[in-house]
C-alpha cells in the first residue's frame, strides 16, 4: 500500500521541530522537574525526520525512474 510518503515524513518533522519549539521557552521547567528529555526527544524526531524525508525522496525517485525504465518501447524494457 503506497500513499504521499513524502508528505507523510516532511509534516512529521516539521511536527518534531515545533513541538521542540514550543517547548523550549519551558526548559527551565522541565529541567527542575527532570523532563528534559521530552525537548531532547523532538529535537531528535525533527532531525531523524530531516534524514526520513531525504531517503523517502530518493526512493520516491528511484521508483519513478524503475518504473520509467520499465515502460514498453524503451531499449532497457527487453
Amino acid at each position: 500500500m503506497e500513499g504521499p510518503v513524502v508528505a507523510t515524513v516532511t509534516g512529521g518533522t516539521i511536527l518534531w521541530f515545533v513541538l521542540f519549539l514550543v517547548q523550549l521557552p519551558f526548559y527551565g521547567w522541565f529541567a527542575d522537574h527532570g523532563h528534559t528529555w521530552w525537548l531532547w526527544t523532538c529535537l531528535a524526531g525533527g532531525v531523524l525526520g530531516i534524514y526520513g524525508t531525504w531517503y523517502v525522496r530518493k526512493r520516491e525517485a528511484a521508483i519513478r525512474n524503475s518504473a520509467a525504465g520499465d515502460a514498453p518501447g524503451t531499449p532497457d524494457a527487453e
